[in-house]
């Protein structure tokens, strides 16, 4: 791993586990921001709990783990997934609204909201990066390629191998006609 990547993925990771670690301590402050949230999908959907305190501590949990996976370079790929995925129930990629918020709260909460967007930015770049190696979709029609040459090479050379015994098997009935008709008597 690069310095770059691995200062990247460190601090990034880092960011979510401390965040993660906060939310743990205390979810109070962002289960009420998830409230509406958590009551929307858990209407919807039965197995998704209605405490937003639970959603938060899973979120947390999940934040934790997968951030420390980041920071040293374990599936980072999916690790950064898992992180871009839990900024939705985390309250962080969803602005709030609240009408009656004082304008300083609104800029905080609209520099909260574009600072969760660029985090989001560099999620989608951890997640897509190869770290200069191919990736599997690249390698997989990379395979596809080169079966489909070998089944080229493999037709070709059994073509030859035909028409190399066919016309083996038509010289050696000329052959053996000739010395039939040589040792025959007329």
């Amino acid at each position: 791993m690069t310095p770059v990547r691995f200062a990247a993925r460190t601090l990034l990771g880092y960011t979510f586990v401390r965040g993660g670690y906060a939310a743990l301590r205390d979810p109070g402050e962002s289960a009420e921001a998830v409230r509406p949230l958590v009551e929307r999908v858990s209407n919807q959907f039965p197995s998704v709990p209605k405490d937003p305190a639970t959603v938060v501590r899973a979120t947390a949990a999940v934040q934790i783990l997968a951030g420390t996976a980041l920071a040293f370079g374990r599936a980072p790929r999916l690790s950064a997934l898992l992180l871009a995925g839990s900024l939705v129930p985390a309250g962080g990629i969803l602005p709030h609204k609240s009408a009656d918020a004082s304008p300083e709260t609104k800029a905080r909460q609209r520099a909260e909201f574009e600072k969760n967007l660029a985090v989001l930015g560099g999620l989608v770049l951890a997640a897509v990066d190869t770290q200069g190696r191919p990736s599997l979709s690249w390698r997989a029609r990379r395979a596809a390629k080169d079966a489909r040459k070998a089944t080229e090479h493999a037709a070709k050379s059994a073509r030859k191998s035909t028409e190399h015994a066919a016309k083996s098997a038509r010289k050696s009935t000329e052959h053996a006609a000739k010395v039939a008709r040589e040792k025959l008597p007329v």
